[in-house]
């Protein structure tokens, strides 16, 4: 989705002088699944904040992203209980089906892969969470069944 300058113009005159920064990079971020350089520019400009503390804000909160992620997001627990149970058997396989290292997203921009310390289900071990839905008992056989079944949502087949 390319940046649409008139849509962050209305989201920010929409919140009026009270908009904050935070809330408007929460906007741009639900709408592009990323930060656009072009996006902090005229939030920057429109919000008259130096430009120094928009990237501050945006690289200080783990919720931004500077670049492009995936239509779904998912996240390995790695917390030692689920590191013990195999996570990084679940990972790998992740890592391997996708062509992505954890932090990254793949070229279609389908999936971004994460990693988290602990996700607090230990006794679901290993955790994986597919767009925000928590699946416990992760395997790699499990693996291959949920991203065929998101890609189907998505219409991508599989």
């Amino acid at each position: 989705m390319d940046f649409e300058p008139s849509k962050l113009v209305e989201t920010i005159e929409k919140n009026g002088a009270d908009a904050s920064l935070i809330s408007v990079l929460e906007e741009i971020q639900a709408r592009y699944r990323y930060l656009p350089r072009e996006a902090m520019i005229l939030a920057s400009e429109r919000l008259g904040v130096p430009l120094s503390q928009v990237y501050s804000v945006a690289t200080f909160y783990h919720a931004f992203s500077l670049t492009p992620r995936g239509k779904h997001t998912i996240c390995i627990c790695t917390g030692t209980a689920c590191h013990v149970r195999g996570a990084m058997r679940v990972l790998d396989r992740l890592g391997t089906k996708l062509g992505v290292e954890p932090g990254g997203t793949t070229r279609d921009r389908q999936f971004t892969l994460e990693t988290v310390n602990c996700l607090g289900c230990c006794a679901l071990g290993p955790v994986m969470v597919l767009d925000g839905e928590y699946e416990g008992q992760m395997t790699t056989g499990k693996v291959d069944k949920l991203l065929k079944s998101a890609l189907r949502q998505a219409g991508g087949g599989g």
